[in-house]
């Protein structure tokens, strides 16, 4: 083997081995199904840290339910996503100073589909640098042929059933992107605005009404002005007729209950064709909806004199006219949630439009119903809540947008008769004979495809093997911020054209952030790019990393840092096995069973570990699975067994049945660690004796060695006397190569029967067990699970020099936290100083804490007998620590 582990080279050769020996695709000899779709990327992405995360949680469930012998399948794809996409193409285009609509539909979509074919692939290339395992013989895309037919088919059957309409309603306008968008496509955001309050003459009088407004452009379609029937103010003037400033329309003052008598002056303008709330108002008092916009936010003829001009233009000019009237009563700083477009950030205007809706109660009502049964579980469980709240409130869905890319509405018009068909083939004549026929201008939202993911890519509408086999799957793997875009819709999808579930279980991570808790975001330049780090540490690393972060209900928070330090567990898991190679030469390959107290307390351990790990995948806590995995491997393999081993391997008596336990043991670890860090482990689990196919292919480990309580107790007893005899050569800077000699008052057979263990591992010259054993001049004592272990010093060190360097040292550490604590309990400091100098001065003064405790642990530990020259080390209370950072 090589000296050092390095990645590059080993992951391409194994990805390119699995993927050609077809170790992804389902084993249909197999009969437990195990199933997760991909959610699908956007065709337009580059692996970002999120995907990396997600995919890499999934990819291990899929390995780890491989190795258990389960029928896997893992369905790749991407999404074509609409709105992106085209953004992007539109984007090439203008630098060759064109447009879509220079180009027409036609050109413009074969554009967009060859810029797909060219560039739309490097994410899948990506996913396989992930390691991703995912069965690339049935990879889809949401407008594929397949797909796009299931997608007219379930048009088709709700439109039938009249869970489809079209109508004119408020949506949310993107004047950027030139479409209709869902609610939740968009962002609310609160910003600083201005609250407008303006005069409205009332007619044949002197007096006005006073409304307050955050678009004043808009009263150029105002159409009534509505005050609540409660207010008493207003009595007077109910029923009478305003003038409306600038056009001098008249409108009716009406009352209605959904006036705020709190907001403003309790009197409000009503604009049906441009607020969502007016636009209600205005069906139940029969106003007219008058739009002043064109589609890319500019005023049209209705906005009289402003016609021409954008939005905001209008405002600031229409704003000036009516102060030079002497309508405007006052300006005020107004603090409110601003709507925008989720992909461009551009405002949204409620614009009223002919749209096509999905009705959502009817859908929503049985997919609630099947998560209050259990036939979909949220883990955590408390994701529930949130999907339940939002489909107990759920709205109609607005399902056209106003683009060229995506799948096109399958209904067409006859120019003759004006009737509506909606078919799942394209017609060519009307029903009345005509052919002079056209097809509806807009396209579907991405996420009506997207919904139909779980079972379109099974084949769906026929009834594939894939579906009866793999549908329901067996989980869904997302962030929490697409419940209400893609998981709700799934949900009630399924439920309608599969009558089950699409999957049993919704597994919600929680979103990255950079290591002081913020939000990764390009503006903030704390993004991490798993392609880097990939190049950098190897997509091992930065799987662990993730893993090891992923607690349940918890956000992850990363640092290059971290990746680095497991990094160096990939090392460890390298020169385990270079050093398990080195002593196998005359390796027979026969079976042993463990005998000496190291082979039964780590075949225990290892077993255990086993248990563990397998319990915790199965809940979910990736975080525990590797945790348990690492503590082992680490601290207890590498650190205390394959040291005793050492010992063994010398040991004509041990050393075949040493030998067999070490390539057994590895062999185990490196099928439990398979899932989390796939390359390594294939490479070094090649190169066992006897190895042959693929890790991944092979058996999941079971525990194959019953607790051993007694040796799990011996061997603790072990540790804690060498933990002592190590202690006791850091404190007083005892170099290694100076061996001790160590006396122990003690008549246990343990440490009698594996002295030899103590010998080596404390570096010892010599060593005596005895019950009568009395402390002897010019040493020191450490007291070990009640056991008195005497380590003699006579020659080693100068005790009057130590003493006087711990006392130095703890005048340095007291001044130091001092100072420290000065600073933090000046309220200045605190008032100004920036909240990461805070932390770090509260920390520095933790470390100092932590050090004068464990220097005057010293000094009362250290008890100077002059006339004897005797230390002596008390007991004191047992510390557990626990170390999650790697390379500790």
């Amino acid at each position: 083997m090589e000296k050092a582990y390095e990645p590059k080279d080993i992951e391409a050769k194994w990805y390119s081995f699995w993927e050609k020996e077809g170790y992804f695709v389902a084993d249909n000899q197999r009969e437990r199904p195990y199933s997760i779709v991909i959610p699908p990327p956007n065709v337009t992405g580059s692996l970002h840290i999120g995907h990396a995360l997600n995919n890499t949680i999934q990819d291990i469930l899929i390995r780890w339910r491989r190795m258990q012998g389960y029928s896997v399948l893992w369905v790749p794809g991407t999404d074509h996503a609409g709105i992106a996409t085209q953004n992007v193409v539109e984007k090439e285009l203008l630098k060759k100073s064109k447009t879509r609509e220079s180009l027409q539909r036609e050109a413009f979509v074969e554009m967009v589909w060859q810029w797909k074919e060219e560039y739309g692939g490097k994410i899948i290339e990506q996913l396989k640098r992930l390691g991703c395992s995912c069965d690339w013989s049935k990879l889809r895309f949401t407008m594929d042929e397949g797909l796009s037919r299931a997608v007219r088919e379930v048009f088709v059957r709700l439109y039938k059933e009249g869970l489809i309409y079209q109508g004119d309603y408020i949506i949310n306008w993107c004047p950027r992107c030139k479409t209709a968008i869902s609610d939740i496509e968009t962002d609310y955001r609160q910003e600083t605005g201005y609250l407008y309050h303006l005069k409205y003459p009332i007619k044949d009088s002197t007096k006005f009404i006073l409304v307050a407004t955050t678009r004043p452009e808009t009263m150029l379609g105002d159409t009534a002005v509505a005050v609540n029937p409660e207010d008493a103010r207003y009595k007077n003037l109910i029923g009478k007729v305003a003038i409306l400033p600038i056009l001098g329309r008249e409108i009716p003052i009406i009352t209605d209950r959904f006036v705020d008598l709190e907001f403003g002056t309790g009197a409000v303008k009503v604009t049906p064709a441009h607020d969502a709330n007016d636009f209600e108002i205005g069906k139940r008092h029969s106003l007219q909806s008058i739009n002043i916009l064109n589609p890319d936010a500019t005023m049209n003829e209705n906005a009289g004199h402003y016609s021409g001009l954008d939005r905001f233009a209008a405002r600031d000019q229409l704003v000036e006219e009516l102060k030079n009237k002497g309508l405007v009563e006052k300006i005020e700083d107004y603090l409110y949630n601003i709507t925008r477009c989720y992909r461009c950030h551009t405002i949204i205007e409620p614009y009223l439009s002919k749209q096509w809706f999905v009705k959502m109660k009817p859908l929503a009502e049985p997919a609630i119903e099947a998560v209050k049964l259990g036939r979909c579980q949220f883990v955590p469980k408390s994701w529930e809540k949130t999907y339940f709240e939002w489909m107990e409130n759920i709205k109609d869905w607005c399902i056209s947008r106003q683009i060229w890319w995506g799948h096109r509405i399958p209904v067409w018009y006859c120019k003759d008769c004006g009737e509506k068909i909606v078919e799942v083939k394209d017609p060519d004549r009307c029903s009345c004979g005509s052919s002079s026929i056209y097809q509806d201008e807009d396209v579907l939202d991405t996420w009506f495809s997207s919904s139909l993911w779980p079972f379109s890519t099974m084949g769906w509408p026929e009834e594939t093997e894939d579906l009866k086999k793999f549908y329901p799957t067996s989980v869904l793997s997302t962030g929490f911020d697409i419940i209400f875009f893609w998981v709700a819709r799934m949900m009630m999808m399924g439920l309608k054209f599969r009558q089950d579930v699409p999957f049993h279980q919704v597994y919600i991570h929680g979103l990255i952030r950079s290591e002081d808790g913020a939000k990764m975001s390009k503006s903030s330049g704390n993004i991490i790019d798993p392609l880097i780090i990939i190049e950098k540490y190897g997509c091992d690393s930065l799987r662990f990393t993730l893993a090891v972060l992923s607690g349940l209900g918890r956000d992850v928070i990363l640092s290059e840092e971290r990746i680095e330090g497991y990094r160096h567990f990939m090392n460890k898991l390298w020169n385990a096995e270079r050093f398990i190679l080195m002593n196998l030469e005359d390796y027979d390959g026969k079976e042993y069973e463990p005998k000496t107290l190291g082979q039964r307390w780590i075949a225990s351990c290892l077993s255990k570990t086993i248990k563990e790990l397998t319990n915790h995948l199965e809940e979910f806590s990736f975080n525990l699975a590797t945790g348990c995995t690492y503590e082992f491997v680490w601290h207890k393999y590498c650190d205390w067994y394959l040291e005793i081993a050492k010992l063994e391997l010398a040991d004509p008596t041990e050393r075949k049945r040493t030998q067999h336990l070490l390539v057994k043991s590895l062999d185990m670890i490196l099928r439990l660690l398979h899932p989390f860090i796939p390359f390594i482990t294939e490479e070094l689990w090649q190169k066992l004796p006897n190895n042959s196919g693929s890790i991944m292919t092979k058996d999941w480990p079971i525990a194959f060695f019953p607790a051993d309580t007694k040796a799990d107790e011996e061997m603790e007893l072990i540790q804690s006397i060498i933990g002592g005899i190590r202690n006791i050569r850091s404190t007083f800077k005892i170099p290694p190569k100076e061996k001790l000699e160590v006396m122990v008052k003690s008549d246990s057979a343990a440490l009698k029967n594996y002295a030899e263990y103590i010998m080596a591992l404390a570096g010892l010259a010599t060593i005596t067990i005895n019950p009568e054993t009395k402390r002897p001049p010019q040493s020191v004592v450490s007291v070990s699970s009640g056991i008195e272990v005497y380590v003699l010093l006579s020659g080693l060190i100068d005790i009057d020099e130590e003493k006087k360097r711990i006392t130095k040292r703890l005048s340095e550490v007291e001044e130091k936290l001092e100072k420290t604590k000065k600073k933090i309990e000046n309220s200045d400091f605190i008032q100004k100083a920036p909240q990461e100098v805070i932390e770090k001065e509260r920390k520095k003064e933790e470390d100092l804490i932590a050090e004068k405790e464990k220097l005057i642990g010293l000094t009362e530990m250290l008890i100077w007998e002059r006339e004897k020259g005797d230390a002596t080390f008390l007991e004191r209370p047992k510390t557990l620590i626990k170390l999650s950072e790697p390379g500790h």
